[in-house]
């Protein structure tokens, strides 16, 4: 374990957990010839869920916090499907973000920044992808939730 994108990870003061097991009757993961279907992963870190409403309990800076945890869930579900090897993702094809937002919140992709800036920083162009930022409400009143297509080898 160690190459080049958990070596960036580290220099980001970040280390991947474990993957989150699949909290219903789905997998983490499906992949389909070089593309992994990476499931929802919800907005927790170390400390458990961040819940909230973005627009009413939390502001857009929390949320980007809260997207960026998710986005390194995601990072954990593609290396366990990768059997422990990172550096098999070739590129972060498309993410699709969910905010859980108050009716007149708009500002969703500033919220889904967080975790598309993060993965620039820590993967360079790898990380580049499609997106999608939309409100709704949450499973579990979690902040965030982000799915997330990548390309393997």
């Amino acid at each position: 374990m160690g190459g080049k994108f958990e070596e960036k990870l580290k220099e980001l003061g970040v280390t991947l957990p474990n993957a989150p097991t699949p909290a219903a009757n789905y997998v983490p993961a499906v992949r389909v010839g070089d593309i992994l279907y990476v499931s929802g992963q919800i907005s927790q870190d170390e400390n458990g869920l961040i819940k909230g409403k973005l627009g009413a309990d939390l502001e857009v800076p929390a949320g980007a916090k809260a997207a960026r945890t998710c986005a390194i869930n995601l990072l954990a579900q593609v290396r366990a499907a990768c059997d422990g090897d990172l550096d098999r993702l070739v590129r972060v094809v498309k993410l699709t973000g969910f905010v859980n937002s108050a009716p007149d919140f708009t500002d969703h992709p500033k919220v889904i920044n967080g975790a598309s800036d993060f993965l620039v920083e820590a993967l360079g162009e790898a990380g580049r992808h499609a997106r999608s930022a939309v409100g709704t409400m949450l499973p579990l009143g979690v902040a965030v939730e982000i799915e997330g297509i990548f390309q393997v080898r």
